[in-house]
């Protein structure tokens, strides 16, 4: 992708009201472009064939089962076409779909909760994101595991600090050291020295690649939740 192309996206929701309002809050951004609109996973694989896009924006629930379509085409694409991004669009806060979708590789892959479709930042952020091949994952999702996660006294996250778990949040979010450093207001190398110490604790060798930060993030948080 350059950046005098479009980001050529097809949609993928079973409910029309929600296609179409993606559809036209996307609209409204020169950069991308709708190429098709589909209601099941049947549909949407065909899509993909015939337009090659750049994203795929899914619900993560779609006929024929009603179950985790989203992620299976993912996960698919991943083989298939890995240059596509997928941004999956969700009403479940939920560790165990982030950790499906991101544990075949995260590089190119959003997890968006359906609740953010009404903030065209969020949305044409996580679009952007994946298109580049980076990763995006919902604050709020990131924040429900942490808060579910840091008060029992034997889980390891009790072993951080309220800054720590503060960069954590940040991390799982995909952000840079540069980006954190900023919106926390630390210097890079306070807070590289915070990153050491948060994967010390938690046993997770250091990774400087985003990505894989994210997802090492969310499968340690994931797997803590399936313990308690």
């Amino acid at each position: 992708m350059t950046r005098d192309l479009p980001i050529r996206v097809v949609l993928a929701d079973d409910s029309f009201l929600v296609r179409e309002a993606v559809a036209r809050i996307l609209e409204h951004e020169a950069h991308l472009e709708v190429v098709a609109r589909c209601h099941d996973r049947a549909s949407l694989l065909a899509a993909v064939e015939r337009e090659r896009p750049t994203v795929v924006v899914t619900d993560i629930r779609m006929p024929p089962d009603l179950e985790d379509e989203g992620i299976q085409v993912a996960n698919e694409l991943r083989e298939r076409y890995p240059e596509i991004g997928v941004v999956v669009l969700s009403q479940y806060a939920e560790p165990r779909f982030g950790l499906a979708l991101l544990e075949a590789g995260s590089d190119g892959r959003a997890y968006l909760l359906k609740e953010r479709v009404s903030d065209r930042g969020q949305l044409v952020g996580a679009i952007d994101a994946v298109a580049r091949g980076g990763a995006f994952v919902d604050a709020k999702i990131v924040e429900s595991m942490i808060a579910r996660h840091t008060a029992p006294g034997d889980s390891p996250l009790a072993e951080l600090s309220p800054r720590e778990l503060e960069i954590l949040g940040e991390i799982a979010q995909g952000k840079s050291n540069p980006r954190i450093a900023r919106e926390l207001v630390l210097t890079k190398r306070a807070v590289e020295k915070h990153i050491n110490s948060i994967f010390l604790k938690l046993g997770l060798s250091y990774a400087e690649d985003v990505s894989r930060r994210v997802k090492a993030t969310l499968i340690y948080l994931a797997a803590a939740g399936r313990r308690d």
